[in-house]
Formats: structure tokens, C-alpha cells, sequence
């Protein structure tokens, strides 16, 4: 599909998005995981451990959706929250860490077919953009 050279780059970006979400949705989709949770699931099996207002601040979420999405989470069996003096530590149980590996390979794949698309230099150029963006308006 072609695209005008003057459409703006929120169009752009929702299409981008919005594939995402359909491909990685598809692999998982056994593991009934919704896309919107796919992110929190990984930065949580990332860290080890990590309590709620770090997963606020590396998302620019307030902590209610937060503490939605980790009842889900929980809910599911991805995740535990364990109390710990005022506050709770969330750790990924093995289901949620078998499943945020899954969602990280496919995520790779997903990384891999745009850098088919791209020479080595425009994917990193447009890497190094999109992060630049994000830092710059948050």
C-alpha cells in the first residue's frame, strides 16, 4: 500500500500500533493475554520485582490503571503480589514469565520484520527517532 507523502504522522503511527497489536494478539492469543497487558506483563518479568508507582512512572500511567491492569494480571495467574511494610512487591509467577518470553520472541520477530523493510541504518535512525519522540513528550 502506498501512502501520500503528505499524510501525517499520526495516521502513520496508529497504523503501525495497531498491526502490532494484531500480530502479537494472533501469536498469544492462547495465553489470554489482551495487548494492553502485554507490556506491563514483560517490564515485570524484566525487573524481577517491582512495586506499582515504578510501573506508573515507565508507562506515564496514573497508578488506578495500573492497579487495574496488575488485578487482571493477578486474575490470570501472570502475576503475585507479595505485601512488603507499606506496600506490595509484584513478581511474575512461572505462568506469567513462560508467557512474557513468548511475548518477547514475538516481539523480536516483529522488531526483525521491520528491519527487513529497512537497511541497518534507516531502522536504527528510526529507532533512535521514535525514542527521542517519546522522551521529548512525556
Amino acid at each position: 500500500m502506498r501512502f501520500d507523502s503528505d499524510i501525517p504522522t499520526s495516521p502513520l503511527i496508529s497504523i503501525l500500533y495497531r498491526q502490532h497489536a494484531k500480530f502479537l494478539n494472533e501469536k498469544v492469543k492462547d495465553e489470554n493475554l489482551s495487548y494492553g497487558l502485554q507490556p506491563i506483563l514483560v517490564k515485570i518479568y524484566r525487573e524481577e520485582e517491582i512495586i506499582q508507582e515504578q510501573l506508573a512512572k515507565a508507562f506515564n500511567l496514573n497508578e488506578s490503571t495500573i492497579t487495574r491492569n496488575l488485578k487482571k494480571l493477578e486474575e490470570k495467574g501472570f502475576i503475585e503480589r507479595i505485601a512488603h511494610k507499606r506496600t506490595k512487591i509484584i513478581k511474575v509467577t512461572e505462568k506469567g514469565a513462560k508467557t512474557a518470553r513468548k511475548v518477547m520472541d514475538y516481539d523480536e520477530k516483529w522488531d526483525e520484520n521491520l528491519k527487513s523493510k529497512l537497511s541497518d541504518e534507516e531502522y536504527i535512525i528510526f529507532k533512535n527517532s521514535l525514542r527521542k519522540i517519546c522522551e521529548e513528550i512525556i
